[in-house]
């Protein structure tokens, strides 16, 4: 398992899967869970050799002395940090759902670094964009014919409405609740919501700043959706493209917030073939 030191002192780990081409650097959603969830991408590393970052206090990664540098701009150093011990001039960046939010906040401060930039099924909080109770009602009524529905939806919109989360909602965030998805959703990444709320916390963002810098960035960018996901929406995913100057937006069918479970083979050679610069 490599190591690198970030520039507080923090000792972060990545871990490398697949052997074909350069680095893709990876960086793990929840907010701030270990890159364990991701597992190889729903083979993505048969295509490419993947870098999935531990984010600081997750996995393999030290905890920081200062809790405050878990706020997700405080992270992008950890980032380049990461590209530096690598060696490379420029990366290839891949972000899933939260992490897509420190992606574009590396895009933006190191634009020259970033050579594509994939976000998978972010909710584009850098961009000042978020994910209303109303759109994840919406998406949630969708899944009316699932069996489990009749006790999972009250339980989402009491989450939703301030209530305690409740694991009964987890089959809305997956494109389809089978035993893989149960035993994804069941996989212990250790304690980190303190770690998630102050990663989310005042001062992570500045979204003027942000769209400004990323409406320059020349660096392709494919922003993807899941169609039943509900954060965020295919919609929401949209509008978050528009903000670049070339992005492609790509929905895959069937899919909820983990799109490499729901059809592995489809997103890999998707995602492999935009990091190869190849046409939709």
């Amino acid at each position: 398992m490599p190591t690198f030191t970030a520039p507080d002192g923090t000792v972060l780990a990545h871990h490398s899967l697949g052997d074909r081409g350069e680095p893709l650097v990876v960086l793990p959603g929840g907010p701030m869970l270990a890159s364990s969830y991701l597992g190889d991408l729903g083979g993505l590393a048969a295509h490419r050799r993947l870098a999935l970052l531990d984010l600081r206090g997750t996995g393999d990664s030290a905890v920081p002395a200062d809790p405050a540098t878990y706020r997700c701009d405080r992270q992008v150093d950890d980032v380049e940090a990461l590209r530096a011990y690598l060696g490379l001039e420029r990366i290839d960046l891949l972000g899933h759902s939260a992490g897509a939010s420190l992606a574009m906040l590396y895009a933006a401060r190191y634009p020259a670094r970033v050579r594509r930039m994939a976000l998978i099924t972010a909710i584009p909080r850098a961009l000042g964009m978020a994910a209303t109770p109303e759109e994840r009602l919406a998406a949630a009524r969708l899944r009316e014919g699932e069996p489990w529905f009749a006790t999972a939806f009250p339980a989402f919109q009491k989450w939703l409405g301030g209530g305690d989360f409740d694991d009964a909602v987890l089959p809305f965030f997956y494109g389809r609740w089978d035993e893989t998805a149960a035993a994804h959703a069941a996989a212990d990444d250790g304690d980190t919501e303190e770690a998630a709320e102050i990663y989310l916390s005042e001062g992570a963002w500045d979204p003027p700043a942000t769209r400004a810098a990323l409406a320059t960035l020349t660096a392709p960018v494919l922003v993807y959706a899941g169609e039943l996901d509900g954060g965020p929406r295919p919609e929401l995913a949209r509008r978050a493209a528009e903000v670049f100057l070339d992005a492609e937006f790509v929905v895959q069918p069937g899919a909820g917030h983990y799109p490499w479970l729901d059809d592995g083979p489809a997103f890999a050679r998707r995602v492999a073939a935009f990091f190869e610069g190849e046409a939709g």
